[in-house]
């Protein structure tokens, strides 16, 4: 009697190890500098392993860089839905955004570097998300201080964010607390200008 068959099972977790892997290497090296085996390597594949997951190495970048958008756009509904008072609503957009700053870096490092490598629709697309993203403090700042035109918040709103992350670019040698104490007067101050 021979032995039974056993079934292979899918590892539910690799897709995301896959990604882990991806957003090291790439905001590190580069784009074009990296391969599908560099990957694969990274995550403990091979990597033809990573095409069971993803279609090319564009479909791994273009994951990556709508789950950026994605948790940003999360975090400003939940803000924004949440039914607090504008003040408290525009502090959680800023927390948000500078949690995100600074625990998740290398994913803003490599959409700031990258985004220009994906084919121009997917482009297109995340610059929607982006534009709805930056819409959400927009009507935010507005509600807060009428008197500023819509040119004169968005210009606010897009140095704020611009300031929280500047932290993605440079190394402060800072402790995690006192980054995000220093983002968030940065971004406040942009904001209350």
């Amino acid at each position: 009697m021979s032995a039974p068959e056993t079934a292979r099972t899918r590892d539910p977790d690799r897709r995301d190890r896959i990604l882990r892997a991806a957003v090291a290497l790439l905001a590190e090296r580069g784009y074009h500098a990296v391969s599908m085996a560099d990957i694969g390597g990274a995550a403990g594949i091979v990597g033809s392993g990573v095409y069971r997951h993803f279609e090319s190495k564009s479909a791994v970048l273009l994951a990556l860089l709508e789950e950026v958008m994605e948790r940003l756009l999360r975090s400003a509904g939940d803000a924004v839905g949440s039914g607090r008072a504008d003040p408290e609503v525009l502090a959680e957009l800023v927390r948000g955004q500078v949690s995100f700053a600074v625990d998740d870096g290398l994913l803003l490092r490599l959409y700031q570097r990258e985004v220009h490598t994906l084919p121009d629709g997917d482009q297109r697309r995340l610059r929607r998300m982006q534009r709805h993203y930056v819409e959400e403090w927009v009507h935010t700042l507005r509600e807060l201080r009428p008197e500023l035109s819509d040119a004169a918040a968005r210009g606010r709103v897009h140095a704020a964010i611009g300031a929280i992350q500047s932290a993605v670019t440079w190394n402060a040698g800072l402790p995690r607390e006192e980054l995000g104490a220093l983002l968030t007067e940065c971004a406040e101050r942009c904001l209350s200008a």
